[in-house]
């Protein structure tokens, strides 16, 4: 057709038949998707809900959205209804039908009134509103998707938080209270073990974090980066993470003390045990240091301490604890006590190694002598005279009170060297252990 008007060239009867099935496809799944919304549960619970902050101010812009989106549905509605009805007047619509139909069609021939025109446009420096707002059918499906999208992307952003949170901190809220109860049954309260305390605190975070999820859930959503997609995101989870990693520390902490309430007794006999053995330990350095002191002359003999006062008094202190089932407080000290005692005991056995270490070199050298003296017989010069006077007078020096350490080892040496001198000296005959014989000297000389 060659004829044209304001919106372009007018549009023929196929084109009009396929503008019009078209629109009435959009015209279906706009309503379908109107209809879901009106419908979703998110928006009831907003629409019921007492909003607070950033959810409540963005439901009020939201609300406005939807009810701009009802309103541009009804014009699109009348729009195509009115082009239908053209439409159907004749089989064979005639050129003023068509130039009607382009126009209602292709041109800005939707009239949107009142306060939606307003709403959709608001006037700069608030003035007057607009009375009407005129648009196409393809802009006004265009400007319905924007609406829609970003209204179900706050609904559903709601929706989610609300299916998400409060849920999760009722069951952490649960877990809370039988964790109380437990930690009561101990002695963990508050004011009296840090983790009572820290019990105390989770249970006001907890309060506080469902109340302000309930009333504003869009503070605790995080949008996707780079998703268009309405609803693309995640609740913001950080808080409750947190409080839930800080209560299952305090379970941890009353397993602890529930441990300690079932072996207490066990654990307190062993440390009795340990002590014990540090106190005797240390009676048997003190005793060798005074024997040392007579047996052992010009040397140094480290002083021997007694065993400390305060590791008793805290075995006394955690024995009461257990009594009167102060679990709590019984738990740190048996720890801290056990890991005391074991470093009394390790003292005690180094304080005795250090103070029996001169009768040890005694024993040592004395070993030593006795040795050589073996070796010597065993070669058949055990009588020789200047070996005997050397082995009598080192002998003397290992097995006189007191014996000064310093002299016998240098007696001891010269022992040892006489008798190297010797048997390097002695011919050997092949074949035989023994001396060959020397001049002079030897068991016949």
């Amino acid at each position: 057709m060659g004829d044209t008007g304001p919106t372009g060239p007018v549009m023929d009867r196929d084109e009009v038949d396929r503008a019009l099935a078209r629109l009435g496809a959009e015209h279906e799944a706009v309503e379908t998707s109107l209809l879901a919304l009106q419908d979703h549960a998110g928006r009831r619970l907003l629409e019921g809900a007492e909003l607070t902050g950033t959810t409540a101010e963005r439901w009020a812009a939201a609300e406005a959205s939807i009810t701009l989106l009802w309103s541009y549905f009804d014009a699109y509605t009348g729009a195509l209804r009115t082009a239908r009805e053209i439409r159907a007047r004749r089989r064979w619509s005639s050129r003023e039908d068509l130039a009607e139909l382009t126009e209602l069609l292709r041109g800005e021939a939707v009239t949107v009134a009142g306060a939606a025109a307003t709403a959709a446009a608001p006037t700069p420096n608030g003035g007057p509103g607009r009375l009407s707002e005129r648009y196409s059918l393809v802009t006004l499906v265009d400007r319905m998707n924007q609406l829609y999208a970003a209204s179900l992307d706050m609904v559903v952003a709601a929706d989610a938080v609300w299916s998400a949170l409060p849920a999760r901190i009722d069951l952490l809220a649960a877990e809370l209270r039988r964790t109380r109860e437990l930690a009561h049954s101990v002695g963990v309260r508050p004011g009296e073990h840090p983790a009572g305390d820290d019990l105390e605190r989770i249970t006001r975070t907890l309060t506080r974090l469902r109340e302000q999820v309930v009333s504003d859930p869009l503070a605790f959503w995080q949008p996707a980066e780079g998703s268009s997609a309405p609803g693309g995101g995640r609740p913001d989870t950080t808080v409750y993470d947190r409080e839930a990693r800080a209560l299952e520390d305090v379970r941890r902490e009353i397993d602890a003390v529930l441990a300690v309430r079932q072996d207490a007794e066990q654990r307190i006999v062993r440390l009795r045990d340990v002590l014990s053995r540090a106190d005797r330990t240390l009676a048997e350095a003190r005793t060798a240091r005074g024997e040392v002191l007579a047996k052992i002359a010009a040397t140094e003999v480290p002083v021997v301490s007694g065993p400390p006062t305060v590791l008793q008094e805290q075995l006394a202190a955690a024995a009461e604890y257990r009594r009167h089932a102060q679990w709590h407080r019984l738990s740190p000290l048996l720890e801290s006590l056990e890991e005391k005692a074991e470093d009394e005991l390790l003292r005690a056995r180094e304080s005795l190694t250090a103070v029996t270490a001169p009768l040890a070199v005694r024993a040592e050298l004395r070993g030593r002598l006795d040795a050589y003296k073996a070796k010597v017989a065993r070669l058949g010069y055990a009588e020789d005279p200047e070996l005997a006077e050397k082995y009598e007078k080192a002998r003397r020096m290992l097995w006189s009170a007191p014996c000064d350490l310093r002299v016998a080892e240098q007696a001891v040496l010269r022992y040892q060297h006489a008798a190297a001198e010797l048997l390097a000296s002695v011919p050997r005959v092949p074949g035989q252990g023994g001396p060959a014989g020397r001049t002079g000297r030897g068991p016949g000389a």
